[in-house]
């Protein structure tokens, strides 16, 4: 990787243009360690914005690159947050930290287990993760939802977290985080879930990668929901192959 911007210390990284071994590269995304709670956010699309490639699915857009920082950025997490939608889309299964960065994990004093949370308003388990193994999944959903007893008897009641009465309440769910010692969280979508979570004014950070590609059509944003004009501040950028990786922090 070649570092291109760096406005935070980067190790063994003195110099814009250099190359970044493992470990500087994790020291560039590391969680500033003075937050109660942060939520990472984390894209990619094409040059001409599509979150999708013709196929309708992510991963026909995703390069080498951009796949590096998206299984680091998942180790330096203390949880990841999907929506139900794009877990049942793209086929999610419990997760599992990659091995190149298992040891960038334990330095940041993370938990070697990762937890998916996965978000429904209707309550339903998507389900290539119905009866996951305890705790490996949880759900997130409301108190009105309809598929709430199912979730709990697929899962567990303990791995259902009920936040909101008439619709998931965002707040709810990251002070719930919270209170399970996951301060550190990110979140990669969908775009509707991204929305909301903007809306709420809850992303700390947005990680997006713009890969080499582009797909004509009406190809999704990495947002979509309700409008809200926000300022964040790039910090890091770092580029592989042609793939664009940065870093923007809330201003």
């Amino acid at each position: 990787m070649r570092l291109l911007l760096a406005d935070s210390p980067v190790t063994d990284a003195p110099t814009l243009g250099s190359s970044l071994e493992d470990a500087a590269l994790a020291a560039a995304y590391a969680v500033p360690r003075t937050s109660r709670r942060w939520l990472r956010a984390n894209f990619a699309c094409s040059v001409d914005g599509s979150v999708t490639g013709a196929d309708g699915q992510s991963g026909s857009i995703n390069t080498e690159a951009d796949h590096i920082v998206f299984e680091l950025l998942r180790a330096l997490s203390d949880v990841v947050v999907v929506g139900a939608g794009t877990a049942r889309q793209e086929g999610y299964p419990a997760l599992t930290v990659d091995d190149r960065w298992r040891a960038a994990r334990a330095d940041a004093g993370l938990s070697p287990a990762l937890p998916l949370v996965v978000v429904s308003a209707r309550g339903q388990v998507p389900p290539r993760l119905a009866g996951a193994e305890g705790g490996t999944v949880l759900l997130v959903t409301h108190g009105a939802s309809a598929g709430l007893d199912s979730a709990r008897e697929q899962l567990g009641t303990e791995h259902v977290l009920v936040c909101g009465r008439g619709h998931v309440d965002l707040e709810a769910l990251m002070d719930e985080l919270a209170e399970r010692g996951w301060t550190r969280a990110l979140t990669e979508g969908g775009p509707r879930l991204l929305g909301s979570f903007l809306a709420a004014g809850l992303v700390d950070e947005l990680c997006l990668s713009v890969t080499p590609r582009v797909v004509v059509g009406d190809g999704p944003r990495i947002s979509t929901g309700d409008g809200r004009d926000d300022a964040f501040t790039p910090r890091v950028l770092v580029e592989q192959d042609g793939t664009l990786m940065g870093r923007w922090l809330r201003a």
